[in-house]
């Protein structure tokens, strides 16, 4: 005889199931043994409901069936995944469907579900930051740092350039989302637009948060109490004898770099250096220079080094030359520990490269403003005078610095370069930094303007003493 199973269960059983996903367990029962006799044949029900798999009854001769109707007939076994029949909206036995609507809230008639909400008070708190006197300071002296050291924790343990790989998948699902979603999807152009500009503003809120906001601090003078020290012909002069001095005597054929020993002395200069020249201490012993994804494209550009600050990592270009890398790690390093302004990274990287130990690295610092150094110059001072100074720079180095120029040139764009020159400079200018890519040959000024204050404060320690 074949083998009946029965699948026993509670109403309230069948409510939990059908209300949650994912059925709960059903206890089985298996039914009575069967008394077989010759006139009657009885099959009792017990106290609970039981549905049957076999709808079909077949009884011989004198035979007596009694069940109950089921409650909720309709059963798709064996469960797997939350399988059930859910019984129509007009059964009176049955379960209406729960609508589940997303929290959201409507403003001025606009309703704002809750991601969307969590942009705006992101947008808001940028905003705030930006525009309150204060917050801006308070960011990049207690948050920035926490924030600085969870990303490149995180970051240096790739071995790649995880922030390039971000904006170039970012570039590239911005162009081809709305063509997949138009073509395929079929959704109406508003809809796309809209969810193109919310991805934009939750990169903009990314990158002001995680290290951008660093542009509403104060200044190095703010930040320093160095006062500033306007050009004059006295003091110009004075300075670049001291610096042409000291790029003579510092001079070294530097045909190949130990990458391990320009990362030591970094540190141990900004370590020195961070108290009194208002800039972090390095948040790790040995930050991490990553080689930037997309070198070639970058050498046209001119770029020979860049502030990731979605991880907040610094890449270096690949192409970069020996007698250039002490320089620009020292300069990229100090963008990482929170200094936005060029001017001001070229200040201090020339810092740290100027009191290492190493000869290498000290000439790496002089020659890396040697080309703002003779620019200023040039408009500042006379013809013949400038011809003079000119003159007064050791033959190697002149001839070092115009192979580095024509190497970088043979990579250079001047088409892509032009772009990108006009495009960083709005980009300076709209981060409070008036005089857009002017500002790198502004480390002039910052270094006048120290060496003026060295001298007073020397002068001040001596009178007092």
């Amino acid at each position: 005889m074949k083998r009946i199973t029965y699948l026993c269960f509670t109403n309230d059983d069948f409510i939990r199931s059908c209300r949650n996903k994912h059925p709960v367990p059903l206890r089985l029962r298996l039914p009575k043994p069967e008394v077989s006799t010759q006139g009657n044949r009885n099959i009792h029900a017990g106290k609970r409901q039981c549905l049957r798999k076999d709808t079909a009854v077949s009884t011989q001769g004198n035979s007596s069936f009694h069940v109950r109707k089921p409650e909720f007939h309709r059963l798709k076994l064996p469960f797997s995944k939350g399988e059930t029949t859910v019984p129509k909206a007009g059964n009176r036995h049955g379960l209406k469907k729960k609508n589940r609507m997303k929290r959201s809230i409507t403003i001025a008639g606009v309703r704002f579900r809750g991601n969307s909400l969590l942009l705006i008070f992101f947008l808001l708190l940028v905003l705030c930051v930006q525009t309150v006197p204060g917050l801006g300071d308070a960011y990049a002296m207690y948050v920035y740092p926490s924030i600085a050291r969870i990303l490149s924790s995180f970051s240096r343990l790739i071995p790649f350039a995880i922030g390039d790989l971000f904006i170039a998948l970012s570039i590239a699902g911005i162009l081809l989302y709305p063509v997949y979603a138009r073509c395929i999807r079929k959704q109406k152009w508003n809809r796309i637009l809209l969810k193109d500009v919310k991805y934009l503003l939750w990169v903009y809120v990314w990158f002001y948060l995680a290290w951008g906001l660093n542009y509403s601090q104060k200044n190095f003078y703010e930040r320093t109490r160095i006062p500033y020290t306007a050009y004059t012909p006295d003091n110009f002069r004075s300075f670049t004898d001291s610096y042409i001095e000291n790029l003579n005597s510092s001079y070294t054929d530097i045909t190949s770099v130990e990458k391990e020993l320009v990362c030591r002395e970094s540190v141990r200069v900004y370590n020195q250096i961070g108290d009194s020249l208002g800039v972090h201490r390095p948040f790790h012993q040995t930050p991490r220079a990553k080689t930037m994804l997309f070198t070639p494209l970058i050498s046209m550009v001119g770029v020979t080094g860049s502030m990731g600050p979605f991880f907040c990592e610094f890449t270096l270009n690949g192409d970069l030359l020996p007698s250039q890398y002490p320089a620009t790690y020292a300069h990229e390093l100090a963008h990482l520990l929170g200094i936005t302004s060029e001017a001001e990274a070229n200040f201090y990287a020339y810092q740290v490269c100027t009191r290492s130990q190493v000869q290498a690295i000290r000439f790496s610092g002089y020659l890396s403003v040697l080309p703002h150094v003779l620019n200023n110059a040039r408009w500042l001072m006379a013809e013949e005078e400038y011809a003079q100074l000119f003159r007064r720079i050791r033959p190697e180095i002149i001839g070092l610095a115009k192979k580095n120029s024509e190497y970088w040139m043979k990579k250079y764009n001047p088409a892509i370069g032009r772009i990108q020159d006009r495009i960083y400079d709005l980009y300076l200018k709209g981060n409070k930094i008036e005089s857009g890519r002017k500002n790198y040959s502004e480390v002039v000024g910052l270094l006048i303007s120290y060496e003026e204050w060295k001298k007073n404060s020397i002068f001040a320690s001596i009178m007092f003493n």
